[in-house]
C-alpha cells in the first residue's frame, strides 16, 4: 500500500509511506485465533467421543501452534517504509527498525532491476550505492511507486534548477 502525503504549506517536503497490505485488524485476528480453536477443540471433542482420548490434547497443542504462526505472520505486517523528498535529499527510513540511508535528490536515480525469482526490484541508486525499497509491495505497486517518484524527483529537479 502507498500513502502519498503531499508538502503542506510551508513544508516543502513529500512523505510516501510504503506498507504491506494487511487484511485483518488485531481483533479480526483474535477472533480467527478463537473460531480456530473453537473447532479444533469441537472436532477433538467428538474424536474422545469416539475413543481418542488423546485427541484434545493434540487439538490444544495444534491450537497454540497455529496462533503463534498466526501473530508471527500478522506481526510481520507491521513492517514498512518511509520515504521524505525535499529540495536536498530523499530519505528513507526503515520501519519500525532505525535503518535510515540519506541521497542528494538532484543525483538519485530510480529503476526497476530484474530480481532472481522473476519479479522486478525498485532500486535507488547514487553515487555507488544501492538500495532497495518496497520488497514487500506487489509488482503493480512497484511500478506505480517507479512513476511516483520520478515524477516528484524531476519536479524537486526542475525547482531547483528554474
Amino acid at each position: 500500500m502507498i500513502v502519498l502525503r503531499p508538502a503542506a504549506a510551508g513544508l516543502p517536503r513529500v512523505s510516501i509511506w510504503l506498507r504491506p497490505n494487511r487484511t485483518l485488524s488485531r481483533r479480526g485476528l483474535r477472533r480467527l485465533i478463537m473460531l480456530l480453536v473453537v473447532l479444533a477443540l469441537a472436532v477433538a471433542v467428538l474424536g474422545a467421543w469416539v475413543g481418542n482420548v488423546f485427541a484434545p490434547l493434540f487439538a490444544l497443542v495444534e491450537s497454540a501452534a497455529v496462533a503463534v504462526a498466526l501473530r508471527v505472520a500478522w506481526r510481520v505486517g507491521r513492517r514498512g517504509e518511509r520515504i521524505i523528498l525535499d529540495e536536498r535529499s530523499l530519505v528513507v527510513q526503515s520501519l519500525p527498525g532505525r535503518r535510515c540511508v540519506r541521497f542528494q535528490s538532484c543525483w538519485v536515480r530510480v529503476r526497476l532491476d530484474e530480481g532472481d525469482n522473476g519479479c522486478h526490484r525498485l532500486l535507488l541508486s547514487s553515487h555507488g550505492r544501492e538500495l532497495e525499497i518496497g520488497g514487500f509491495l506487489a509488482e503493480q505497486e512497484r511500478v506505480e511507486l517507479l512513476r511516483k517518484l520520478k515524477l516528484l524527483l524531476g519536479e524537486v529537479n526542475g525547482q531547483l534548477r528554474g
